[in-house]
């Protein structure tokens, strides 16, 4: 499932004093791939700060930052990166350095609203829990700052041992290198999974099933192999997961024969298509079970699955608990 979406998405990407470096370029590494695809909205991305020159974590400054604008538009995505203690052959932190952080607390208090999504990358949660813009959510943050979350945001729902949390508008993610599988995320829910894949794929990362479950996902399952024959068909069935796929029609796509196509496929991605095109149908009823009210008819036959019955009993081989608890978990 996706969501309608502007052709160009306004993103400000929030750098506090001494930003952490890797959270502000994993995850708009994953924003330029995805506008290079056809047909994927763009991405208007402003980097904004309380100063037009910071030192990065690494002591790499950051120069030409715009100030902190006073308004933002709807459909705005605010990404907000976490930040270190000691800069890289640098100082600590400075009375600037916490001047800095206030403003951009105040600042977040007063434009993000309603209509705005809004990214905390790492211990950039810290500062949208100091907003109030954390209360009453699900949120995470990096595992050090886990007590810090819980100070600043006493009624948020604060999870440890999560990649990332999505509660609404507020997306929050654990240390450093999450904030990429938050970004991911992010792509599948605006353009689907198919992306969010070949994405992590040109990285080489791992995407991962969802913000609660740290587990390797169904999507990238059987493909870490390098036969370009089976990773066309491969995209072609996670592109499409519920159609009614034949072994002739994909073998036509491989350009070999249906018995040769079989054989390539179970050595390279160790399983059968059959098997294959299953455990994506079931990520796609997972996520539409967990993210929908759709009663279990509408999701058996929107993911492709001939009825709720062939569903729950190719659930059951995979999953130890019933359909039920992925809507439960959402």
């Amino acid at each position: 499932m996706t969501d309608p979406s502007p052709a160009v998405i306004p993103v400000y990407v929030v750098l506090p004093p001494r930003t952490l470096l890797l959270d502000v370029a994993g995850p708009m590494e994953v924003l330029r791939r995805a506008a290079m695809e056809p047909g994927a909205p763009s991405f208007s991305v402003r980097y904004v700060a309380a100063r037009p020159t910071i030192d990065s974590s690494v002591g790499l400054a950051l120069a030409g930052l715009a100030p902190l604008p006073d308004a933002l538009p709807d459909g705005a995505m605010v990404v907000v990166s976490g930040n270190v203690d000691q800069v890289l052959g640098g100082p600590g932190p400075t009375d600037q350095d916490a001047a800095d952080e206030e403003a951009i607390v105040a600042w977040l208090a007063r434009v993000v609203r309603p209509g705005v999504t809004l990214a905390c990358i790492c211990s950039g949660a810290l500062l949208a829990a100091r907003a109030g813009l954390l209360a009453g959510k699900a949120c995470t943050t990096h595992h050090v700052c886990i007590d810090d979350l819980t100070r600043l945001a006493p009624s948020a729902r604060v999870l440890e041992d999560r990649l990332f949390v999505e509660d609404g508008e507020r997306l929050t993610s654990a240390g450093i290198t999450s904030g990429v599988d938050l970004m991911l995320h992010l792509v599948a829910r605006l353009r689907g999974p198919a992306l969010a894949v070949s994405i992590a794929r040109q990285m080489v990362v791992y995407l991962r099933r969802g913000p609660a479950d740290p587990q390797l996902s169904p999507w990238l399952e059987g493909r870490n192999h390098v036969h370009p024959a089976v990773h066309r068909v491969q995209d072609a069935i996670a592109a499409d997961p519920a159609r009614d796929w034949s072994l002739e029609a994909l073998a036509d796509l491989a350009a070999a024969s249906p018995r040769h196509l079989s054989r390539l496929f179970n050595a390279h991605a160790g399983m059968n298509l059959t098997d294959y095109v299953n455990r994506l149908r079931l990520a796609l009823a997972s996520e539409m079970l967990s993210a929908t009210r759709l009663d279990m008819e509408s999701v058996a036959e929107r993911a492709g699955f001939a009825s709720t019955r062939q569903l729950r009993r190719v659930w059951r081989r995979h999953h130890p608990t019933p359909p039920k608890a992925a809507r439960a978990a959402g």
